[in-house]
């Protein structure tokens, strides 16, 4: 799925298997030149970046704990010495949301064809309850630095929800696909996998759209958080474990 919201492709899941193997039999028939692949958490898989390297594709790729190494040596880079590329303040689904994106270049990754390190920083506090909430992701590109700036990547990384709110909501809850425990012949499982615009044309071309459920107005604010939202140990904000509910 374009990161417009086109379907390009899809494919049945053998019901015994899962979506990894189907992840290069998907996008075979998908011109992927200097295009920018997102995916779930779960295709994070060497075999997967170095087949998109060689289809000539670039790709954003979330790192979680099921890779504790590539995981560790991400998260213990000091975030906090490293600028900010991007900011953002609004308010969407009765909360307060403030995000923010770091990106630092790494030469050393323990991952096929990395570039690039990412920390994206997620502040929430619901209006009704005032419970503040953070969550951080981190993620690896094979984009050089300067190939994309900061609110590109932020708009790819939250625009991969348009697969869940266009197309898996859709098939949950106006096909009912998983109200019933049966699977047959019939039913299918789709690789969760966007593409972003040419990075060639990055500069130039008109950013991602974000998905509308998940759009919020920005404006420019002080990047400071408010007064009373704090991240430090012993705080009252709520850490989450990284990646819990950023993507798919």
């Amino acid at each position: 799925m374009t990161h417009s919201g086109q379907v390009l492709a899809q494919r049945q899941i053998d019901g015994k298997s899962n979506e990894i193997p189907a992840f290069a039999p998907l996008l075979d028939s998908i011109d992927l030149t200097s295009a920018v692949i997102t995916a779930d958490a779960l295709h994070a898989q060497h075999d997967h970046t170095t087949y998109l390297h060689k289809r000539g594709a670039h790709y954003l790729a979330v790192v979680k704990r099921n890779h504790p190494a590539l995981h560790e040596s991400v998260q213990r880079l000091p975030w906090r010495d490293v600028r900010l590329d991007h900011y953002e303040r609004g308010r969407a689904h009765h909360r307060d949301e403030i995000r923010r994106l770091r990106t630092a270049a790494f030469a050393h990754l323990d991952y096929p064809h990395a570039r690039q390190a990412l920390q994206a920083v997620r502040r929430r506090r619901d209006l009704g309850t005032g419970k503040p909430t953070i969550e951080r992701i981190y993620l690896v590109t094979s984009l050089p630095p300067g190939v994309a700036t900061g609110s590109e990547l932020a708009t790819w990384i939250r625009g991969h929800w348009r697969i869940e709110n266009q197309l898996h909501h859709v098939r949950d809850r106006t096909f009912h696909e998983d109200a019933s425990k049966t699977r047959t012949a019939c039913s299918a499982s789709w690789p969760a996998c966007a593409i972003s615009p040419s990075v060639s044309t990055a500069r130039t071309a008109t950013p991602t759209s974000q998905p509308p459920s998940a759009a919020a107005p920005v404006t420019t604010f002080d990047p400071s958080p408010p007064s009373d939202w704090h991240d430090e140990p012993g705080h009252k904000i709520t850490s989450q474990r990284p990646c819990t509910s950023a993507w798919p």
